[in-house]
């Protein structure tokens, strides 16, 4: 990866449109990754949740599938592990499963939380995280 690279992290929902339904509208997201232009974040949970979330039934995604669509995500991202030493407060999401995403982006230093999830993009409206990282959805990025 390049070294300024930028860190982001991708929530699930993000994942899944790149990595599942290769969406599109969001494939320049994908080149950036996969370029090295980005550095993309993620942890055991994380990395768990999207595990997960491929198996539902409503994807229809075969056991190789799935394991061809984590694979290819796993491949790109750089895991970061929990530092007790970083501490910065952080505001509770109102979707506890997405506070890990906070985290995340927290912890690795990230400059970017990309999500289409309601809960995090509230916080980004009330500005509780300025000067940590920005959150913004796949369509602001590509703005």
């Amino acid at each position: 990866m390049a070294a300024g690279a930028l860190r982001v992290v991708l929530d699930t929902n993000v994942l899944v449109s790149l990595f599942v339904f290769a969406d599109s509208r969001l494939a320049s997201l994908r080149r950036r990754l996969e370029a090295g232009e980005w550095r993309a974040l993620t942890r055991d949970d994380c990395l768990a949740e999207f595990k997960r979330v491929l198996a539902y039934p409503q994807f229809g995604l075969d056991a190789p599938a799935q394991e061809r669509a984590f694979a290819a995500y796993a491949s790109l991202a750089e895991r970061v592990v929990r530092l007790p030493s970083v501490r910065v407060p952080l505001p509770q999401c109102k979707d506890g499963d997405d506070q890990k995403f906070l985290e995340l982006a927290r912890d690795g230093a990230a400059e970017l939380l990309v999500t289409s999830d309601k809960a995090l993009l509230r916080l980004a409206r009330r500005g509780r995280l300025a000067g940590l990282f920005r959150i913004v959805t796949p369509e602001a990025v590509l703005a």
